[in-house]
C-alpha cells in the first residue's frame, strides 16, 4: 500500500465550530482549515448538485498540493435514473469534477437498498459506459449483492467497491481495484443530530477496521476511509482517533 487518506464526509458542519474550527471562522475558510487537518474529504454536496466552476476552482484552491477530495455521484444517476438516459448529466458531473485535476480522488456511485442484484445488467452496463482516466467506486446497502459474481464483475471494470461500517451490512475484507474504499456511516437512529463531540466510543470498531485494511493491504495501492457524523457523533475526532490505530498497527 502506497498512500493512506483518512477524512470526513463533509466540512461544511456549524456543529463543528468551537470543538474542530476555531470560534468566529468564517464558513468561507472552513475547508482551507479542515485541509490543515486532514489530507482528504468526501464531498456530499455533488449528490444534490454539480458544483459550477467557480466553486470548484475555488475548492482546488483551498487546499494544499496532495490533498485529495472524493466526490458521490448525483443522485439523479445513482437513485433516480435506473442507470438509463443519464449519459449527459454523467458527463457534465465528470467534467466539472475534472476541475480538481491532480487533487480529484475517487468517484463514488452511492446507490440505495432498493437497488438490488436484479439490476447487475444494467450495473454493468453502465460501468462499462464510464469514461477512463476516473477512479470510481461502487456503494451498495443491500447485502444480497455481496457474491462472488459480483466482486468479480467489479474487479473486470477495475471499479472499487465500498466497504461499509453500516447496521446492515457485515465487515468483510474484499478488494476489487487498486483503491481501497471505506465508509464508517453509522446509525443514523443512535446519533440523529447536534454533532459536537463523540458520543459513542467506537475504539474497538476501529481496531477491528485495522484489521482489515492490514488483511488488504498488498492487493491495494490506496486507502481511502471517510467518517460520517453518525458513526461517533463527531466525525473529526472520530477519524483522528483511526488515524491513531493505524500508526500504532500498520507499517505501509
Amino acid at each position: 500500500m502506497r498512500r493512506i487518506f483518512i477524512g470526513t464526509s463533509g466540512w461544511s458542519y456549524k456543529d463543528w465550530e468551537g470543538n474542530f474550527y476555531p470560534r468566529g471562522l468564517r464558513q468561507s475558510d472552513y475547508l482551507s482549515f479542515y485541509a490543515s487537518q486532514f489530507d482528504t474529504v468526501e464531498i456530499d454536496s455533488t449528490f444534490y448538485r454539480i458544483p459550477s466552476a467557480s466553486t470548484i476552482e475555488n475548492w482546488y484552491k483551498s487546499v494544499p498540493s496532495g490533498f485529495k477530495f472524493a466526490a458521490k455521484f448525483p443522485q439523479e444517476i445513482t437513485h433516480e435514473s435506473g442507470l438509463t438516459g443519464v449519459e449527459d448529466v454523467v458527463n457534465r458531473f465528470l467534467n466539472a469534477l475534472s476541475g480538481l485535476k491532480e487533487k480529484l480522488g475517487p468517484l463514488l456511485l452511492q446507490f440505495p437498498y432498493s437497488f438490488k442484484p436484479d439490476m447487475s445488467e444494467s450495473l454493468a452496463r453502465f460501468l462499462k459506459q464510464l469514461p477512463g482516466g476516473f477512479d470510481y467506486v461502487v456503494e451498495i446497502r443491500n447485502r444480497k449483492w455481496l457474491d462472488e459474481g459480483f466482486h468479480d464483475m467489479l474487479r473486470r471494470k477495475g471499479v472499487a467497491m465500498a466497504l461499509l461500517d453500516h447496521p446492515w451490512m457485515p465487515r468483510i475484507a474484499v478488494s476489487t481495484s487498486k483503491t481501497l474504499y471505506v465508509r464508517f456511516l453509522g446509525d443514523r437512529k443512535k446519533i440523529p443530530d447536534r454533532f459536537t463531540q463523540e458520543r459513542l466510543d467506537r475504539q474497538k470498531d476501529l481496531e477491528k477496521w485495522q484489521l482489515v485494511v492490514k488483511a488488504l493491504e498488498e492487493k491495494v495501492d490506496d486507502f481511502y476511509g471517510y467518517f460520517n457524523n453518525h458513526y461517533s457523533g463527531h466525525s473529526p475526532t472520530t477519524a483522528r482517533r483511526f488515524l491513531g490505530v493505524l500508526d500504532k498497527n500498520f507499517t505501509p
